[in-house]
């Protein structure tokens, strides 16, 4: 024999056993009230009274899934208890009012006072007819404020279990969106942390595999400058380990006591970092044009690792021992610019597969910037990418397409160009346009 648990099939026995109580003392307060005569001070009970209680109170079962019906039911036998001549009273009605309280509490305001209503018209109506008296006598005022009450009273039970329907809905939907945006901030941050590490891991390995390319090939020819190729191997491995400490610590809370402290690479860094790239044996030549601005840290480490994986895509993907870095700063703007001279053949069809370019372009869209990357026609292959000075910052100018950095020289001082101007497409910006140019060979 299968033993029921479910809690909310104990919960509807209990509410029926008291509806079943409740219904009882209702039937028995409407034969009483119907039975006795206060002019006469005495009971007599009549079967009428009887059938009709039991008629009234053996609806109200229903009254929670056809309250309408029930309704019309219990107001019916109001009508014939008038008409077989019983004193008006409230518990001869107990069923009506029962009806018409649940039908304010499960339907709209308008069904229910329309319903609450018609209820009190049709039995005053039966009084008038049935019943000597006048529309004015107090038992038909008593009848109107006894169907008005339940309807208010049901009312005001429907719009407070509308209130704590919609207050619970509310926290629901808020507790979902705070779950969501947990998962989007964690996934967020599981990006970002993924691509950081992916740029600190792959310089860092790229130069020391071409370092200890480097010491194989000395161990052969040049034993005596074995000593120097292995202190690089060691220099580049301990800033590997020291840049993923920093990074890593990202992960632990802000209070922490032990959480690294140290600042991430910006800009300032490119020339070691164009030192390291010269030691494993790719030489940078490296120009800038303008003013060197102040940049915001997200943008300044951006763009710091967008030339890093550059240069380290060219020493890991190019076979080319030259490239060349330009770095045009503008009054909103920083453009980047990496070349060589490698394996990229002409009309190369774009890239965008790996993670290093992806990783760049998320970069570069992170501060309002963009990243292109590209086959040389002539061979090689230009990663170019340009930032705003400022995350959200907006120009009136343009930044001149291709690099713009002469081969040699300097170009003289000249007043800076307006922000709404554009510098025109070419290899030498006129000194008309151009702040300053500074040419740093690290060859």
């Amino acid at each position: 024999m299968a033993v029921i648990n479910d809690p909310r099939h104990g919960a509807r026995a209990r509410i029926g056993a008291l509806d079943a109580l409740g219904l009882a003392v209702l039937f028995v307060l409407a034969v009483v009230a119907a039975s006795v005569d206060p002019h006469e001070h005495r009971v007599s009970l009549r079967w009428s009274a009887v059938v009709l209680a039991a008629i009234g109170c053996s609806a109200l079962l229903w009254r929670r899934r056809h309250p309408f019906g029930v309704l019309v039911v219990t107001v019916g036998c109001g009508v014939v208890f008038e008409v077989l001549g019983f004193r008006e009273s409230p518990l001869v009605t107990s069923p009506v009012i029962v009806s018409v309280y649940t039908l304010a509490a499960r339907t709209d305001r308008r069904t229910a006072w329309t319903s609450a209503s018609a209820s009190a018209a049709v039995l005053i109506g039966a009084a008038v007819v049935f019943s000597p008296g006048s529309w004015l006598s107090p038992d038909n005022a008593a009848m109107l404020a006894w169907t008005a009450l339940p309807a208010a009273i049901g009312d005001g039970v429907r719009s407070r279990r509308a209130y704590v329907a919609a207050v619970e809905e509310r926290a629901d939907h808020a507790e979902r969106t705070r779950e969501q945006e947990a998962q989007q901030r964690v996934a967020a941050e599981r990006v970002r942390i993924a691509r950081e590490l992916h740029d600190v891991v792959a310089h860092h390995i790229a130069l020391i595999n071409a370092q200890a390319g480097v010491a194989v090939h000395l161990v052969e020819r040049r034993p005596e400058q074995m000593l120097a190729a292995l202190e690089d191997i060691r220099d580049t491995s301990q800033s590997a380990l020291e840049e993923l400490r920093v990074t890593v610590g990202l992960l632990r809370q802000s209070g922490d006591q032990e959480a690294p402290r140290d600042p991430m690479p910006g800009m300032a860094q490119v020339p070691a970092l164009l030192a390291s790239f010269e030691r494993a044996g790719l030489a940078v030549r490296h120009t800038r044009h303008g003013i060197a601005e102040q940049l915001a840290p997200a943008v300044d480490l951006a763009a710091y690792r967008i030339v890093q994986e550059a240069l380290t895509n060219v020493r890991k993907h190019a076979g080319a021992d030259h490239a060349r870095l330009y770095l045009h700063y503008r009054p909103q703007w920083l453009k980047i610019t990496v070349e060589d001279d490698g394996r990229g053949t002409p009309h190369e069809p774009q890239s965008g597969t790996g993670h290093g370019l992806i990783g760049m372009r998320e970069r570069a869209a992170s501060v309002g910037g963009k990243l292109d990357a590209q086959a040389r026609p002539e061979g090689g292959f230009t990663v170019t990418a340009e930032l705003p000075l400022r995350p959200g910052a907006t120009t009136g100018g343009r930044v001149p397409d291709g690099p713009t950095a002469p081969t040699s020289g300097r170009v003289p001082d000249g007043p800076t160009a307006p922000s709404g101007g554009r510098v025109p497409d070419g290899p030498t910006a006129p000194p008309a346009t151009a702040t300053a140019t500074a040419e740093e060979r690290s060859a």
